[in-house]
């Protein structure tokens, strides 16, 4: 993040910023923390096999895919063996290094290359429209997804149609995904749940099971930090400004209400010259449409690497009971356990 070039404090809720396609697109590479994941990098458990045969397999992939790009080609003696299906998914539990996989796979890849989640390609279809959206992306070599969202049936159907014209122009793609409402086996994700949904895709993917330790659940049993009254806060953020550091201070209540202004793909344009986000009078949220808008916001601040401040109410705790009893608990668990990340200064272990 750049820095602020005068002590004055950012307001969150006065920012309305517009995002193009293009930025939307130019975007679409992995977040900071993997800017140099590595299949080398990635650290399989000897306890569970499965996240090295995942690490081979999609070395296999990977190497497949760039074959066809060396001389030669497919028909070099030295190439790997060929990988018949375009597409793979990884179906794991939290914490097994899912993201760093993928980020590590699209590193690797030659360009054109574009790395994801799922919202942010609906939001690039949303700004540009679909066949527009189509022939930006059409001759990828490779469009990874994390984390595609299962409970949304329109969408789901959108990104379907959308990933299928771009597979039959020979785009590979990789994907992660959400856990559908209320599924089975709290922090796992579901293939079989994730071949269904994408239906006519289905046939395009091969699975990659990676079992291992639930790192994110363990996170979640800490607490996030708070500081004692909305003035410790103001000045906390007053003494970090001085310094020259961006810090924005916002009100929860106005900040909730104005992400609802604010289409979701341009919450990162939110955070430009932001460094810590300072924010008075946290409390238990009861709409749910404010909690997943404050999940999504939550998710870029967690891109960014960008630290919190509060007051009031830990900020793991906004959600209500009968949020965590719901279909959406996976993606409340997740933006819990990033928040006590970023109130604490400790980033958990990746996907």
């Amino acid at each position: 993040m750049t820095t602020a070039s005068s002590h004055a404090l950012i307001r969150i809720v006065e920012r309305n910023p517009s995002i193009s396609g293009a930025e939307i697109a130019s975007e679409l590479s992995p977040p900071p923390q993997f800017a140099h994941a590595s299949f080398a990098s990635y650290r399989p458990d000897p306890d569970f096999p499965s996240q090295q045969a995942a690490l081979d397999r999609l070395n296999q992939f990977a190497g497949a895919w760039r074959a066809a790009q060396r001389p030669g080609g497919f028909f070099s003696r030295k190439r790997p063996a060929r990988i018949e299906l375009p597409g793979v998914y990884l179906d794991g539990g939290f914490g097994v290094g899912k993201t760093h996989l993928l980020a590590s796979l699209w590193h690797v890849a030659h360009g054109p290359k574009y790395f994801g989640t799922f919202i942010e390609y609906t939001a690039l279809v949303g700004a540009l429209g679909y066949a527009q959206a189509v022939d930006l992306l059409r001759g990828a070599k490779l469009i990874c997804i994390d984390e595609f969202e299962l409970d949304d049936p329109g969408d789901t159907m959108l990104m379907t149609r959308f990933l299928g014209e771009l597979m039959a122009g020979g785009t590979r793609v990789a994907a992660t995904s959400n856990t559908p409402p209320n599924a089975l086996g709290e922090g796992r994700f579901a293939a079989a749940d994730f071949l269904r949904e994408i239906q006519a895709l289905s046939s395009n993917f091969e699975t990659l099971r990676i079992d291992g330790l639930d790192y994110r659940r363990r996170d979640t049993e800490g607490r996030s930090t708070t500081l004692e009254s909305d003035a410790d806060v103001a000045a906390k953020a007053e003494a970090l400004a001085a310094r020259g550091h961006g810090v924005s201070l916002d009100a929860f209540d106005g900040l909730i209400a104005h992400l609802a202004t604010v289409h979701p793909s341009k919450y990162v344009k939110l955070l430009d010259g932001v460094e810590f986000i300072a924010l008075t009078g946290v409390h238990e949220l009861s709409d749910q449409n404010a909690a997943l808008r404050l999940v999504a916001f939550i998710d870029r601040v967690y891109d960014a690497e960008v630290p919190i401040i509060a007051s009031g109410l830990p900020l793991d705790h906004v959600f209500d009971e009968d949020m965590m009893a719901g279909g959406y608990r996976k993606k409340y668990l997740r933006a819990m356990s990033r928040m006590i990340a970023l109130t604490t200064g400790e980033l958990p272990p990746h996907d």
